[in-house]
């Protein structure tokens, strides 16, 4: 996207009150790295996983890095980032929603906000220089509808590559998140043993654990 005028927004109706964009002002690596895996574990997004703390937390103080994040009566539903880059760009780096929040056009207008929050970034950075081109990465490792909802925003292709990856498995949003018959199992014996070491103790040593 080469100017703000290609900005298409969406046709359908805003999602309601109820749900805010708003800029995570303070770089946390916490919670930046949970909306990876939140949006990003069921679509093999893994390139971020073995970052260190303060590897997340350099990335996120850069100047020109922002996160955006859209909240549905105060729970996170998705978020867009973007990076500043040399010559007047601006990447989104990474965009998505959560799964429960996916089908309610929540994803189109927040594209469409923080394609806007792109044009206007070096507003906030005054030394930035002034975005000439948004653009963005897409590939058949993202949701179906992706590089669809990137167009009708206004986007274009300007390049494509093929690559061989090896097959890795969608990792989830964390470790045995999908394994119901595991934490199943984990989870019978954990109250069994919970509850034994509740009777067995008595109420002075429960009460003193517990402060």
């Amino acid at each position: 996207m080469t100017s703000p005028a290609d900005l298409v927004p969406p046709s359908a109706p805003a999602p309601g009150p109820e749900v805010r964009f708003v800029r995570a002002e303070v770089p946390s690596p916490e919670f930046s790295r949970y909306l990876y895996t939140a949006v990003g574990g069921d679509w093999t997004w893994t390139d971020r996983l073995p970052w260190s703390y303060e590897r997340w937390r350099a990335y996120l103080e850069r100047p020109g890095v922002e996160t955006w994040v859209a909240y549905d009566r105060g729970t996170p539903a998705g978020y867009i980032e973007l990076e500043a880059q040399p010559e007047g760009a601006v990447e989104i780096v990474y965009f998505g929603l959560l799964p429960a929040f996916q089908g309610r056009g929540i994803g189109g207008h927040l594209l469409a906000f923080g394609t806007g929050r792109a044009w206007d970034l070096a507003g906030r950075w005054p030394d930035r220089e002034p975005t000439e081109r948004v653009w963005l990465h897409t590939c058949t490792k993202d949701g179906p509808h992706a590089l669809a909802n990137y167009e009708r925003r206004g986007f274009r292709v300007f390049a494509t590559e093929t690559a061989e990856e090896p097959a890795v498995g969608a990792p989830g949003p964390w470790p045995g998140a999908h394994d119901d018959t595991h934490d199943d199992a984990h989870e019978g014996a954990h109250e069994g043993t919970r509850k034994g070491a509740y009777e067995g103790a008595s109420g002075g040593a429960h009460e003193g654990a517990a402060a």
